[in-house]
């Protein structure tokens, strides 16, 4: 039997509930206390899931965390439930009944989907992956909503259902895929299946896909949750605007729709430089984020926008600048000390200097807190201090 096997059985469920908080530098001590009870095989499976829902937990929660089954693969590319459950509504909110999910891995998706009324086809050609998939299912009370088939998703007929949701596999033996065409299945297989469908389609891309990669008849969209940018996706059909770009910014949802601004100009620095949100970059719309707060870049490379006025936008964080300075070590850390800087935020976009070398050269001493920007202005390394704007 394997891993999952074992877990299920009443034993399994005991053990998986005895060692749920298990501190993972006490691992080895546990294990041995409970092997003279226990099959060692499912001690080792045990606290190996229960290491797996504690990662988990910050992707699908707490409880559900707790009572899912996972692979660590599964762990690492399945969908924060956030960013799923919005997907699954805006699904649901076209009308879509019923998805084939095909790549559907453990699960993560499915269960949003069924969450939000949908009924579920859900394909993956890995043997225990589709068994960890049939068990989130069974776990989270939503077994008659989702079917698990395994199966190569190229050979599914997915005719009987509203809608088809894509997510390729993106990583490879040496790590992430950034070629579309290198996904498993490739991308262009994916937007050949995404064409199909009858009412609607979804596919779940790497952040990064360049601009001209994205189909002409399909709407980009990046996601990004809590100011983390975690995915883009690729809409076809009913609600999609072929061509359209839009960057949305969970929780919330907050959605920015591309206006087709042209680039804004460099300017000198204002009082306020305002930090897009990773989603707005990502999809190219720092010129809208730029229009609303009256603002111009820093410099014609780089995706911060100054400006004179405090104009709050929920697509860009604002910081209030104090100083200005060439980028210096010496100069920066004299700066710190008069100010009594302890606590120093380091945030950089075109510099190659790495924000934890900087903290440990300045050695920041003292009650208050600053945000230095290293970037930029005019093409000349420049140092920005300040602090979140009020």
């Amino acid at each position: 039997m394997n891993d999952l096997d074992f877990l299920r059985t009443p034993e399994g469920r005991a053990l998986l509930d005895e060692v749920r908080d298990t501190d993972p530098a006490q691992e080895l001590a546990v294990a041995t206390r409970l092997r003279r009870t226990h099959p060692a095989p499912l001690v080792s499976a045990a606290l190996g899931q229960a290491r797996l829902r504690q990662r988990a937990a910050a992707k699908f929660g707490a409880a559900d965390a707790g009572r899912m089954f996972f692979t660590p693969n599964g762990v690492e590319q399945s969908t924060r439930a956030s960013v799923a459950a919005y997907r699954a509504e805006r699904l649901h909110g076209l009308g879509v009944r019923s998805v084939a999910d095909l790549c559907c891995g453990i699960g993560g998706d499915a269960i949003a989907l069924a969450r939000a009324g949908i009924r579920v086809l859900a394909v993956d050609r890995d043997p225990l992956t589709c068994e960890a998939a049939r068990a989130n299912a069974d776990a989270l009370g939503l077994a008659d909503l989702i079917e698990v088939r395994e199966a190569d998703v190229t050979e599914v007929d997915t005719a009987p259902y509203d809608a088809v949701f894509v997510d390729p596999a993106r990583r490879g033996g040496r790590g992430r895929i950034f070629d579309p065409e290198a996904y498993s299945p490739p991308l262009s297989w994916a937007v050949a299946a995404a064409r199909t469908a009858s009412r609607a389609a979804a596919l779940k891309v790497a952040p990064g896909i360049p601009h001209e990669a994205v189909p002409a008849d399909a709407e980009a969209e990046w996601v990004s949750d809590g100011g983390d940018v975690k995915e883009a996706v690729l809409w076809f059909g009913a609600g999609a605007a072929p061509g359209a770009v839009r960057a949305t910014l969970l929780p919330g949802p907050r959605t920015l729709p591309g206006a087709g601004l042209p680039d804004p100009e460099a300017r000198a620095p204002g009082r306020y430089l305002y930090e897009p949100d990773g989603a707005v970059v990502r999809a190219h719309l720092v010129a809208e984020v730029a229009a609303q707060v009256g603002g111009g870049l820093l410099d014609a490379t780089i995706a911060y926008v100054t400006a004179d006025e405090l104009l709050p936008t929920p697509y860009a964080t604002a910081y209030e600048i104090t100083d200005r300075m060439p980028f210096n070590v010496k100069k920066l850390k004299a700066l710190l000390r008069e100010r009594g800087v302890g606590t120093l935020t380091v945030k950089k976009r075109g510099s190659a200097v790495e924000p934890e070398e900087l903290r440990k050269k300045v050695r920041p001493q003292g009650p208050n807190a600053a945000t230095v920007f290293l970037t930029r202005v005019a093409g000349a390394p420049t140092m920005l201090i300040g602090h979140p704007a009020r």
